[in-house]
């Protein structure tokens, strides 16, 4: 039961933008639940041949395999970034109850 589940990691450069993406997906059913992690996380990365830095806000949503796509969609539609964070991982294991109640509420 557990492989139908994932957990997707989206930054985000604003808390703002990140409770808007956050609401719009669960209004959507495309995730039973996102934190966001409201103090700021400070990220290095190389963008366009540079080094930069930035604050940004980690969205941890989870969802179900077949709600990735139409969630994908919804977070590039909503999402300021060219190229938003979107990464997919599997969750192997959990709270069966939990994992019941994802699968309901997406």
């Amino acid at each position: 039961m557990s492989t139908q589940f994932r957990l997707v990691l989206v930054t985000c450069s604003s808390l703002p933008q990140a409770r808007k993406i956050s609401r719009a997906l669960i209004q959507k059913h495309l995730a039973a639940c996102v934190n966001i992690h409201v103090a700021p996380l400070e990220s290095i990365y190389r963008w366009k041949g540079k080094i930069e830095t930035a604050r940004e806000h980690l969205l941890l949503i989870k969802t179900t395999t077949r709600r990735l796509k139409s969630l994908e969609r919804e977070v590039l539609r909503l999402h300021s970034y060219e190229t938003p964070e979107f990464l997919v991982l599997p969750i192997s294991s959990g709270s069966q109850a939990y994992l019941r109640w994802v699968r309901q509420n997406t």
